[in-house]
Formats: C-alpha cells, sequence, structure tokens
C-alpha cells in the first residue's frame, strides 16, 4: 500500500536537535522507532519497549520522555533532543563530560538516555519539583538538597544493567553544581559522598 495515499499515514515534520526532518510515518511509528529507524540517530537506545527502563529517553520541549511510549505524530511541533544534541559543537555537555570523567558507564548502553534524564533532572531540581526522596515539598522551601538520595530518587527511572549507579549519581552532583551552581551549592559536597 502506497503510503502517501493510506489514511493510517501521515506526513509530520519533527524539529530534532535544531534541524526540522519531514517524514510520512504510519500513525503507530514511536518517536524511537522514527529516531532510530527512519532518521538513522541511533544514540537513543531500544531497552524495554515497555517504558521501563529509560534507556530511549529524550527530551521534549526540555522535559524527559521515553521514546518508546511516545507516538512520532505526536512529537510534531515539538522540541526534540536526542543524545546527538547535547554537545555544542565538540564542546561536551556538563553532564555528558562529568559521566565521561566518573566513569558514569559500563557498557554505555543505558547511557545516552540516563545523560538525557540527568540533564532534564537537574533542571526539574532548580525549579524546585520535588521528588518522593524530598523532606520539604512546600513550594516556598525552594530546591532541596540535592543529597545522594535526592539524585538517586530523581533518576530511578532510568536502569542500569551493569550497575554504574554510585558513578552515575556522582556524575550528576558534579553536573548540578556545574550548570546550576547558584542553585544547590550542596551538590557539589555531596558529589563524593554517593557511593
Amino acid at each position: 500500500m502506497d503510503p502517501a495515499t493510506s489514511s493510517t499515514y501521515s506526513p509530520i515534520t519533527l524539529n530534532i536537535n535544531g534541524e526540522k526532518h519531514a517524514l510520512t510515518v504510519d500513525h503507530r511509528t514511536t518517536l524511537l522507532d522514527a529516531l532510530r529507524e527512519r532518521l538513522d540517530l541511533t544514540g537513543t537506545k531500544k531497552g524495554c519497549d515497555q517504558g521501563q527502563c529509560g534507556a530511549c529517553t529524550v527530551l521534549l520541549d526540555g522535559r524527559r520522555a521515553v521514546a518508546c511510549l511516545q507516538l512520532a505524530v505526536a512529537a510534531e511541533g515539538r522540541e526534540i533532543t536526542t543524545i546527538e544534541g547535547m554537545a555544542e559543537g565538540e564542546h561536551l555537555h556538563p553532564v555528558q563530560q562529568a559521566f565521561l570523567d566518573l566513569d558514569g558507564y559500563q557498557c554505555g548502553y543505558c547511557t545516552p538516555g540516563q545523560i538525557c534524564s540527568a540533564v532534564a533532572m537537574i533542571e526539574e531540581h532548580a525549579a524546585g519539583w520535588p521528588s518522593a526522596a524530598t523532606d520539604d515539598v512546600r513550594p516556598e522551601a525552594g530546591p532541596p538538597p540535592l543529597t545522594p538520595e535526592e539524585i538517586k530518587e530523581r533518576m530511578s527511572g532510568n536502569l542500569c544493567r551493569c550497575g554504574a549507579y554510585a558513578s552515575i549519581a556522582q556524575a550528576v552532583a558534579r553536573a548540578a553544581a556545574t550548570v546550576r551552581p547558584d542553585a544547590d551549592a550542596s551538590a557539589a559536597e555531596n558529589k563524593e559522598a554517593v557511593a
């Protein structure tokens, strides 16, 4: 069947890492499959394909999303950032650099999703969003200290089968202190205590 004449296909334009990509996709195509299979952006990994492991985490309008549960047609008009769009030229994003410096990976399969999640998590924390580990959830309390418990809870949607969690948490703490030094001085104090 010709996709151009089928009622189950639609032409869409996805804004990925600042570039527009025009595609015709089946309405059931996930964002993950569009990225990997149609656009050759294979940094976003397919893990469980059920939204449980976080390997396919990307940013949609700056917020975390698991691409395996997001339909490509529903992502039209949104800013999509994948791991390929994190660095600025040869300059790594502070989260990428912290993962590299502190060995926040082993096999590396989950790393793109971990990094995308960490970038959004740092912004969520700086905005004062509480987590299940936050003691004082009142808005006037502001961002909670970025303790090891906070980091672990906020990153809990991203699984690492190799078990590099201690290094991941240290990398997130270091990156948070680099990206948002004014928002949370406790990140720098806690980065070595995350083990």
